[in-house]
């Protein structure tokens, strides 16, 4: 049976930002956007839901790592086997931890060296971090594979009012954990620049479940760094160089023999990724016909090891993404536009599992390339209906061609007070390299993209002359041809007898679709309050179970309460409702309500003291069947800002 959320812990919630003043700012409809449709526009008009997170907001809930800051999101369920750094996976409405699109400045972060192909969301950390756009829903007509479930953008900080600004974060606290952070932004001429650097470590916990909480714990420790830069040759020309990297090293529990459960074996991991953009932007007509080629790079490296062995490296995986784009923006009038483009990405992988009988094994290697090609035209008519319509043809030399469609309408009445929006998209995922060329591919045929269809409708309301905003919307989304493990125990087939393990195909469909309601208000000029509820059923379409790990429901409430210019204090509180481990719903995972307190006060204006405790309540509970979650813990720290 599914159990009630208390109507008040839905409405009493916060945004993240630092003062009253700033605290609707990710919640406005007319917030200024990039990912719904490539190009700046109102929200408002772009018919589709997606939530913004600005830097405002992450430093006033003082959140470090992306993740935190995603799963107060509505739709979307992030899991983490553990403490910080342990594997960490999304999920927006449902779809599989690969099927969700994760850019840094314009760069995919998909590691093409992992089985699904999905980013290493473990070691993405808030490092001079303008703002994060997620975008929901299905999304392959502008961006390709991948977005099935939909797209998170996260934007750097670039230029400024001043030729130099500085911030720098150092901070302390539970389990032998702190982080120290500095970046800089300014405008010197023709040159703007951002970047910064960051350093984490922490003790951690014991991962597994089975031992206390402080015997032999898995720490972690994380170097990211980025930078963008954009100089302006003249006034049509200009070049943008962004670059973003990762150093880390995970402890991690293994399934040692003979009893092969989860415990702690001192194996470690360590990941490299290093990403580069280089783009060219040029404009004719005045401004109204916008140009850019660029090309990315994206290069991983990731190692285990096991101390205990004789050759203690036991798994390597190399991965490289480069592709070339040119994207061209056409304003015909003031309210008609047009978007299109040209892509071509090649992605390598080379990976191997050395062991004792066989120290130097022949890594299983492999490449594909995908060219691909968009069109998305926009209008407005009278003055309030925005219509978008775009087309995308992916040519695979695996598995051919595919086509994909976006619809989307918004409707603005009342003078801007209620807009209604309705969108239709098909998204689709190309079978990752690990799944065409390790030595569980398939052996009779050529596996096929997964694909989706998707649609949504809802409504925005203001109201109170603006000071509260009310979002409800239904969303549906159908997936079929899901690439999924089969297992030849048991089994006799022609393709079991040359996969005797089993093989990757082409054998799951799936369905979600349910509710998500957000709501925010100022009250008064001091106080704020805002919150979200989803209510989603995401289940297998072949037995009709709930898809492993997926909640039926999730909240997320906050408050901020800013007296003068100098204090801040705020509460949120996340609500998980039950869910399985497994697809077979044989291991059930209970629900729990996780409540966080942060605080600030500013000491000049250059100085700012903060403080926060996580789990207040120390509550025990598993995001994962078998390993633990972070206890209470208490962090506090000191920002410098120039």
């Amino acid at each position: 049976m599914r159990k009630s959320i208390p109507l008040s812990f839905v409405i009493i919630s916060l945004p993240f930002a630092g003062s009253a003043a700033d605290l609707n700012a990710g919640n406005n409809l007319e917030t200024v956007v990039v990912t719904a449709t490539r190009t700046e526009q109102p929200r408002e008009i772009t018919g589709t839901s997606l939530s913004v997170i600005t830097g405002a907001d992450l430093a006033a809930e003082q959140i470090d790592v992306v993740t935190d800051a995603l799963k107060e999101m509505p739709g979307l369920t992030v899991v983490r086997n553990g403490g910080i750094g342990q594997i960490t996976t999304i999920g927006i409405r449902g779809a599989e931890a690969g099927q969700t699109l994760v850019l840094v400045d314009g760069v995919r972060i998909n590691d093409p060296s992992t089985t699904d192909g999905e980013a290493l969301l473990a070691d993405v950390f808030v490092n001079n971090t303008e703002r994060i756009e997620i975008l929901r829903g299905p999304q392959s007509t502008l961006y390709g594979s991948d977005a099935i479930g939909g797209v998170v953008n996260i934007l750097t900080k670039r230029g400024g009012a001043t030729p130099f600004s500085m911030m720098a974060t150092a901070e302390g606290g539970s389990l032998g954990t702190y982080r120290l952070n500095a970046a800089a932004n300014g405008t010197v001429d023709a040159v703007e620049y951002g970047g910064a650097i960051n350093f984490y470590n922490t003790q951690g916990i014991a991962v597994a479940g089975t031992r206390p909480i402080n015997v032999n714990p898995d720490p972690y420790r994380n170097l990211d760094a980025t930078g963008n830069i954009r100089v302006r040759v003249i006034d049509a020309v200009s070049l943008d160089l962004r670059g973003y990297s990762v150093n880390a090293k995970t402890v991690f529990d293994g399934f040692p023999p003979p009893n092969f459960t989860l415990q702690y074996t001192g194996e470690y991991g360590t990941d490299d990724l290093l990403a580069f953009y280089a783009g060219l932007n040029f404009s004719f007509l005045e401004g109204r016909f916008r140009n850019r080629i660029a090309a990315t790079d994206l290069d991983s490296d990731r190692k285990n090891y096991n101390p205990a062995l004789s050759v203690p490296e036991e798994f390597f995986a190399r991965g490289r993404s480069t592709t070339f784009e040119y994207q061209g923006v056409f304003d015909l009038t003031a309210v008609n536009q047009i978007v299109f483009g040209a892509e071509s990405q090649r992605t390598t992988l080379r990976t191997g599992s050395p062991s004792v009988s066989d120290p130097n094994p022949m890594p299983v290697t492999g490449h594909t390339q995908i060219n691909s090609y968009y069109v998305q035209y926009q209008t407005t008519l009278f003055d309030q209906l925005t219509l978008t319509g775009g087309f995308r043809h992916d040519d695979d030399q695996a598995f051919g061609g595919h086509n994909s469609l976006k619809l989307a309408g918004a409707w603005n009445l009342f003078a801007g007070s209620t807009n209604l929006r309705a969108n239709y998209g098909d998204g689709f995922k190309a079978p990752s390299l690990y799944e065409l060329f390790s030595p569980y591919s398939n052996p009779v045929k050529t596996l096929a993209p997964e694909t989706a269809r998707g649609w949504e409708t809802g409504f925005d309301q203001k109201l109170f002359d603006g000071r509260a905003l009310a979002s409800l919307v239904y969303f549906q989304r159908r997936t079929a041809g899901q690439i999924d493990f089969f297992s030849c125990f048991g089994v006799v087939s022609p393709a079991c007898s040359q996969r005797p393990f089993g093989y990757y195909d082409n054998i799951s469909r799936a369905r979600a679709e349910g509710i998500e309601f957000e709501a925010s208000a100022q009250i008064f000029n001091t106080l704020a309050v805002s919150g979200n509820l989803t209510d989603m059923s995401a289940i297998d379409l072949a037995t009709h179970q709930d898809l492993a790990r997926r909640p039926r429901v999730m909240a997320n409430a906050r408050i901020v309460w800013t007296p003068d210019t100098a204090w801040s204090l705020g509460v949120s509180a996340g609500y998980t409702g039950r869910r399985f481990d497994d697809d077979s719903e044989s291991v059930p995972l209970a629900a729990f309500t996780a409540v966080n307190i942060f605080a600030s006060y500013a000491l000049s204006e250059h100085v700012e003291l903060f403080a926060r405790a996580e789990n207040v309540f120390d509550r025990h509970y598993e995001l994962a069947a078998g390993y633990r979650s972070l206890p209470m813990t208490l962090t506090g720290g000191l920002r410098l800002a120039r």
